[in-house]
């Protein structure tokens, strides 16, 4: 399957939406996207898993690292995986990946923003 990284918003927030598989041949691209983002102005980003098919450890690793990247560039940032994209929860709840990275499963789990711009999310 083809990958993809989006620029997108989610919940008012600016994301990176990521389409097919999130692994060793593609996390790169995750990263670069991310500290393009990051380069640019904001102070949250989400990365939205939902149309993720596939994560392997190269690809959690990459999470990783792009959750260390955004609380340097003191960025909020939320992970959106779903819990019903099974094959992308499978690998996060079996590493514990819920631990490093600031992950949610709904849009509306995503905190109210500045002033309650976001109220009804």
């Amino acid at each position: 399957m083809l990958f993809l990284v989006e620029r997108r918003t989610v919940a008012g927030r600016a994301a990176l939406t990521v389409r097919g598989e999130l692994d060793l041949a593609t996390a790169p691209q995750l990263e670069q996207a991310a500290d393009e983002a990051f380069a640019g102005p904001g102070a949250e980003l989400v990365v939205d898993l939902t149309h993720t098919t596939f994560l392997d450890s190269s690809g959690a690793r990459a999470l990783l690292g792009v959750t260390r990247k955004a609380q340097a560039a003191g960025v909020r940032l939320y992970v959106l995986a779903p819990r019903s994209n099974g094959p992308v929860r499978l690998t996060i709840d079996l590493l514990g990946l819920g631990a490093y990275v600031p992950l949610v499963s709904a849009p509306g789990e995503i905190p109210a923003g500045v002033a309650g711009r976001d109220a009804g999310t």
